[in-house]
């Protein structure tokens, strides 16, 4: 009862939408996935798959392809295994202008 006047803000700003199926929208895949989650009982489990999630999106956010970048990543990354140097991983973050060309959404 006491949350009335946020509940009607978007009639006083024509920029906040009535609805919220943009966000929906967005999250609908990471809620999709949640009936798998089952399987994930353990802090490590969550740990990984908040991981896994965290590359995924910041992969579509930098216009790859999700699951050309993973392949790309588990191919590389092993290849590393014994370096102490870590300068090699700045080569393979998302924004890199060195990730080959199947990674990349054609615009």
């Amino acid at each position: 009862m006491n949350q009335e006047k946020y509940l009607k803000v978007f009639l006083e700003d024509g920029n906040v939408p009535a609805d919220n199926n943009a966000a929906e929208s967005s999250i609908r895949g990471f809620c999709i996935g949640k009936h798998n989650w089952h399987l994930i009982d353990t802090i490590d489990g969550a740990k990984a798959s908040a991981i896994i999630y965290s590359i995924a999106e910041t992969a579509k956010a930098n216009n790859l392809k999700p699951y050309n970048y993973f392949e790309f990543l588990l191919t590389e990354i092993p290849k590393h295994m014994d370096d102490t140097n870590l300068d090699f991983l700045e080569d393979l973050l998302p924004w890199s202008e060195k990730l080959p060309i199947e990674c990349k959404k054609q615009k």
